[in-house]
């Protein structure tokens, strides 16, 4: 049920600089970088990071670069994904992408924990990547670790994945990669907020895939203030995976006109 204006665009404020706004279609272009870079700076702020494949970092960069006079330009970071979406590569590969694109200058990765390997009982690869990661990524990017938590099924999974992404120095843990049938759901967050808060150090959640509206976002921000507390999800503990909730978010802040969504997923 779609909630009152009021309640839409109060939601939509505290939702917006959490966004990581997306662009990972499989023919995604220089041009749709160029568009999602625009997109990000609206009239009511900008989003917290464009979230991007490998190649595409460099051009981001040199948007940034481009809209320097723009003072809120540089408080969008640059996101880029690794190891997806299958998340089946080789760990030296995986590395060699991270270290390309933080040498390109991207803020954070994005990888997809290897969950087949996971699920058929090899918990040692898993760990060994990310770790491999963490460590060409080096400590001032941020490290998104994608459990894929539509394949991974069972709640237990969840809560283990989750486990050894935090131990490995993740700095999220992400739910989906977006691109299996099963995306984010309440029932993955919730596992992943108790092992948040069940850990030694802040760790933040990124849901993603499947996030379109207000309505799907206040369902987060609730579920995560009745774990971790109000006022807890911030752009530096919290992020939304969305291409299509941005739309919404800034009708409810527009008087409900309709915004043409940002192509990916």
């Amino acid at each position: 049920m779609k909630l009152p204006p009021e309640e839409r665009a109060r939601i939509a404020q505290q939702a917006l600089p959490m966004v990581d706004l997306t662009n990972l279609a499989d023919d995604c272009q220089p041009d749709d970088i160029r568009e999602l870079w625009h997109a990000a700076s609206t009239p009511f702020g900008t989003v917290a990071a464009i979230c991007i494949w490998p190649r595409f970092v460099g051009l981001a960069r040199d948007q940034r670069r481009n809209d320097a006079e723009d003072a809120r330009a540089g408080d969008i970071l640059i996101a880029c994904v690794v190891n997806f979406p299958s998340g089946d590569e080789a760990v030296e590969d995986v590395v060699a992408a991270t270290r390309a694109a933080v040498q390109a200058r991207a803020n954070e990765i994005d990888m997809v924990l290897p969950y087949r390997a996971f699920l058929a009982g090899d918990e040692v690869f898993a760990s060994t990547m990310i770790d491999a990661v963490r460590e060409a990524a080096g400590s001032e990017v941020t490290l998104k670790v994608i459990l894929e938590t539509g394949a991974l099924g069972e709640p237990g999974n969840i809560a283990r994945t989750s486990q050894l992404a935090i131990s490995a120095g993740a700095d999220f843990i992400k739910t989906s990669t977006g691109k299996t049938a099963t995306s984010a759901t309440p029932e993955a967050a919730r596992v992943m907020l108790e092992q948040i808060k069940a850990a030694s150090r802040p760790v933040g959640l990124k849901p993603s895939g499947g996030i379109r509206t207000v309505e799907d976002a206040k369902i987060y921000l609730d579920l995560t203030d009745e774990i971790m507390g109000s006022g807890w999800a911030s752009r530096t503990t919290f992020r939304f995976g969305a291409s299509g909730l941005l739309g919404d978010l800034i009708a409810a802040l527009n008087g409900e006109r309709t915004q043409k969504p940002s192509s990916g997923y």
